[in-house]
């Protein structure tokens, strides 16, 4: 962004600095997350006095076109229109979604229909995770009923045909099950893709493993033996220093008492009899920000 300063006009220079701004903004020029030239470099930039350019980038503030992050400067704000009110805000979503609903070309008609559609449902009450793998679901099932006090059922896709299963639910999958699942699903539901943890970012702090222990993967999923197993072989742990048991096996424990630790899923270590003595490292299938995503659902329903 450029900008000029007359000393010798009759406008005061801090709102020479503001009109220029704003302009930058309302223009694309400047950006919502852009940052602004430090009072400092201003100053010296222009021989501008610090006390000057301060009073402009709090007029800039006051007026909500920036905000001042401490320690790191003054940045362009996201405008938010003239939406004051919750009402005024619901209604410019409203008429983003029409609009956008134009630009791509569908039919009006057809539109508003598919919103009284979403409108008829019920307030929905509880959640229902959906997924084709029957061990998984059970993981999955254990770690989202700590992260939530709404009701949590389960289903695979080919049950999602069964209109009582769906009636007043939020449907939750796992990203790599996304499109069978929307396949799967009627009209007019809303799905919450579940984030997954980078297996990669939890087991760093623990690698590399020293030399000389034994460590046991357990689990009754086999994807998460499987992927258990590679990533710590490929993270240098030898192939002989693992133990890999599925715990749905008969003699799953068998050795376990002499291993350093144990890494395992939710369900497993809540489940399972595990031996006290060895280490256990339990493996959340879900990232943290899967507890935030179901608490705006729960509180939507609240207020």
């Amino acid at each position: 962004m450029r900008l000029w300063f007359s000393h010798s006009s009759e406008v005061p220079i801090y709102r020479q600095l503001v009109t220029q701004v704003v302009l930058a903004i309302v223009s694309g020029d400047l950006r919502p997350g852009d940052r602004l030239p430090s009072t400092r470099e201003l100053a010296r930039r222009f021989g501008l006095h610090p006390n000057t350019v301060s009073a402009g980038y709090r007029q800039l503030e006051r007026e909500g076109w920036t905000a001042r992050r401490h320690g790191s400067g003054v940045y362009v704000r996201t405008l938010t229109g003239s939406a004051a009110t919750p009402e005024q805000q619901i209604d410019q979503h409203i008429a983003g979604f029409f609009g956008a609903a134009r630009e791509l070309g569908l039919d009006a008609a057809a539109v508003r229909a598919r919103v009284l559609e979403w409108l008829a449902s019920p307030p929905a009450d509880h959640f229902v995770l959906i997924d084709s793998d029957p061990e998984l679901r059970r993981i999955l099932l254990t770690e989202l009923r700590a992260c939530t006090t709404w009701p949590i059922r389960e289903a695979s896709p080919e049950q999602c045909c069964d209109p009582e299963l769906l009636l007043a639910a939020i449907p939750l999958c796992r990203p790599t099950q996304e499109k069978s699942v929307r396949d799967a699903l009627p009209k007019g539901f809303e799905l919450v893709v579940l984030p997954i943890r980078s297996a990669t970012g939890w087991l760093s702090p623990w690698l590399p493993a020293p030399d000389g222990h034994l460590i046991a993967v357990v689990s009754h999923w086999p994807e998460f033996l499987d992927r258990a197993r590679t990533m710590l072989v490929a993270a240098g742990l030898p192939l002989d220093s693992l133990l890999v048991r599925d715990a749905r096996s008969r003699n799953w424990r068998r050795g376990l008492e002499q291993v350093t630790a144990i890494l395992c899923d939710c369900y497993t270590a809540q489940s399972a009899r595990l031996p006290q003595k060895p280490f256990e490292l339990v493996f959340p299938i879900l990232a943290e920000s899967a507890a935030a995503a179901l608490r705006h659902y729960t509180h939507e329903s609240a207020v």
